[in-house]
């Protein structure tokens, strides 16, 4: 998925069922976890284990691009009966 984060926007604190990738495109984000807070630009990759918690902003504007995997992951739908049929396909 391709994200534009427009000057002061933030992905708030969250996690995914996933192991995602986030790829920034252009512009600058800073990327906080429990542990750190990175600034990056273009070119920068991060890796997020499944339920790992981040977020991330961008004060001047950026695109990144997310990447999940395996999608859906396991719990993903919560009560859809045909995610779990395809999740173990």
């Amino acid at each position: 998925m391709l994200i534009e984060l427009t000057a002061g926007q933030e992905l708030s604190e969250h996690q995914v069922t996933e192991a995602a990738l986030l790829l920034v495109v252009s512009g600058q984000v800073r990327v906080e976890t429990a542990t750190e807070s990175i600034d990056a630009g273009a070119g920068e990759l991060f890796r997020f284990d499944p339920a790992e918690r981040h977020s991330v902003s961008s004060p001047e504007g950026a695109r990144v691009l997310l990447t999940l995997s395996p999608w859906p992951g396991e719990g993903h739908y919560r009560g859809d009966s045909r995610a779990s049929a395809t999740a173990s396909s």
